[in-house]
């Protein structure tokens, strides 16, 4: 008996960066009647607020949510009628100045400068860098035809993880590629979710659209975790109620 369900954020949840909608709200409700929910993903804080946290029906038992921004390496919980940080970890300016500079170098070798881009490309999360190709406020469409296969940032990974060897970069949503320190992936964070939350992680379960080589889902599955991979928040939805139906 599955006692939680982890789910990425964005292509599973979500479509990149836009919040839950309301069918998904809904679903995660009647998924917290029956079990605990954890989201973790690459976003910071601000975005998972924007897209999960604020996107709830009334009736969701939030006390049973663990909400993991920036690939698990911070938690936060609903307390005493307030969401608040329980852990966060974080690159010191060193490490800061060496992601930034590898990002220009990689950049210019592997050659893959979009035509136009929207907002910053490079944010900085405090405990992940993450390097989104058109920019932070890229529309939905752009992002999803400009590297719908992995294939580009498969590029840009590779070169990163020869100037970088010591921490860890993964794919995530539909044009970033997040940097964090070596051995932070989803794996890293589930076993983190263990620790806090004492549920073991033949307990758990997890969902998500990048459950392949290289995809920043594909740790939950090295980790040996039971996964579903979903194509999109459709599928999503479509898992959640099998899972309902089961665990009632």
């Amino acid at each position: 008996m599955k006692k939680l369900v982890a789910f990425d954020l964005d292509g599973t949840l979500a479509e990149s960066k836009q919040p839950l909608q309301e069918p998904m709200g809904e679903a995660l409700a009647d998924l917290l009647d029956v079990a605990n929910v954890a989201v973790i993903s690459g976003g910071d804080w601000p975005q998972f607020e924007k897209q999960v946290a604020s996107r709830l029906p009334a009736r969701a038992d939030v006390t049973k949510l663990w909400l993991m921004p920036t690939t698990g390496t911070k938690l936060y919980r609903f307390e005493a009628g307030r969401w608040h940080a329980i852990y966060a970890e974080l690159f010191d300016d060193a490490e800061k100045t060496k992601i930034l500079e590898s990002f220009d170098a990689a950049l210019a070798a592997t050659g893959f400068t979009p035509e136009r881009t929207w907002g910053e490309r490079i944010e900085d999360r405090g405990s992940q860098i993450t390097f989104s190709a058109l920019g932070q406020e890229a529309p939905l469409e752009a992002k999803e035809k400009w590297d719908p296969d992995f294939a580009k940032r498969k590029v840009i990974q590779a070169d990163l993880r020869q100037r970088l060897p010591e921490l860890s970069i993964n794919m995530g949503g539909a044009t970033s590629i997040d940097i964090t320190q070596k051995g932070v992936d989803k794996a890293y964070g589930l076993k983190k979710l263990r620790d806090a939350s004492d549920i073991a992680l033949d307990e758990m379960m997890f969902i998500g659209d990048a459950i392949f080589p290289g995809g920043n889902d594909y740790p939950a599955k090295e980790l040996g975790l039971d996964t579903v991979r979903v194509k999109d928040p459709e599928g999503t939805l479509a898992a959640i109620a099998g899972i309902v139906a089961c665990l009632k």
